[in-house]
This record gives structure tokens, sequence and C-alpha cells, in this order.
């Protein structure tokens, strides 16, 4: 008489493979999933590219990026943010307006609106630009900015390419604002946070 049970147990046994394989593929799928709807709306890594925003942030320091907090706001004075500057370019910048403001800068100074700002983030650069006898930020303005627009500069206002040379950027140019540094390790930090 044959023995059957072994055929009997490899029966057994391909269903359960079977059955591992795609619970593994459907975690796969899932994971993919997270993956694209995490880069797509919520999060997205940057790398810093040049030195307009020195001396707050560095050539080659890599973001996160915070995509979803601009579907329920909209960026404010002073933030850090991403945005398309041309189909195949993104840049880093600072708010410096936002739509009705008007901003001008005469010796040396900010005017949101005819009242001067404070600029605590530029304090660095300001002591070193005075110390060679030159304005950090030349003048220009008034600029009116656009309901739906924004006004944004290079911390390093010597060497930064941003509104006063592109214009205001609409709002639905926006990636998201730059919440964390986290690349150097030993450079971590929250940008925004400083001007809160």
């Amino acid at each position: 008489m044959e023995n059957h049970e072994p055929v009997q147990e490899e029966e057994e046994r391909n269903p359960k493979k079977k059955n591992e394989l795609w619970e593994w593929l459907k975690a796969l799928a899932i994971a993919i999933i997270l993956a694209f709807v995490i880069r797509s709306f919520l999060f997205a890594p940057f790398v810093v590219d040049g030195t307009s925003m020195m001396p707050n942030l560095h050539d080659r320091e890599r973001l996160i990026v915070t995509k979803l907090i601009y579907f329920f706001e909209q960026p404010t004075r002073e933030e850090i943010i991403v945005f398309h500057a041309t189909e195949d370019r993104d840049y880093i910048k600072r708010v410096i307006g936002v739509g009705g403001d008007k901003v001008e800068v005469r010796d040396d100074q900010l005017y949101i609106n005819d009242k001067p700002v404070e600029e605590p983030y530029l304090a660095q650069y300001k002591e070193k630009a005075h110390a060679e006898g030159v304005p950090l930020t030349a003048d220009f303005g008034p600029i009116n900015v656009p309901k739906g627009e924004l006004f944004v500069m290079g911390d390093n206002r010597r060497n930064s390419k941003d509104s006063r040379a592109i214009g205001t950027i609409s709002l639905d140019r926006v990636v998201g604002r730059a919440d964390v540094v986290f690349w150097p390790l030993d450079e971590f930090r929250f940008p925004n946070k400083t001007v809160k």
C-alpha cells in the first residue's frame, strides 16, 4: 500500500506559502502607496542649493518640507518656504510680504506697510555688511504685493535671486514650509521656529 502523506503535507504547505507571499505583496503595495501619498501631499525632502539663505541655511543642507500646512493656512511673513521658481527648479526663500502688503527697504531698514520691521535672523550678516561700510539690503520699492501673491527674499540679501529680480510669486507655486533641517545631523534644527 502506497503512502500519500508527504504529498498531502506539501499541499498543506503550498497554500501557506501562497498566503504569505500574498500578504507580503499587499504590505509592499500599501507601503508604496503610503510613500507616494506622503511625498505628494504631506512632506518632501529638499536640498539647499547655494548660499542665498546664509547664514540661516547652508549649501547642501537637507530639509523636510511640510506640504500639508498650506492646504489649511497661507504662508505668513518670516516663514521659510520652498516654491516652484521655474518648471524644473525650486527656490527656498523667506516670506517678506503677503498679499496686500507694501514692501520697501530704505537705508537698510525693511518697511512693511510703512512700519519698520525688525529682522533678527539677519543680525549676523547686517553687522558684517555694516563693518564693510555697505548696506546688507539695497534700497528698493515701495512694491505693492498683489492679493494671492508673496514677496520673498533670501537672507543673504547681497547674493539672492528673489522677488526683487523675479517679482512676486503666486500662492499656487508654493510647495511647502521648510520645517526641519535633518542633515548634517549635527545641524539638526527647526529653521522656522527661530522667527516665532
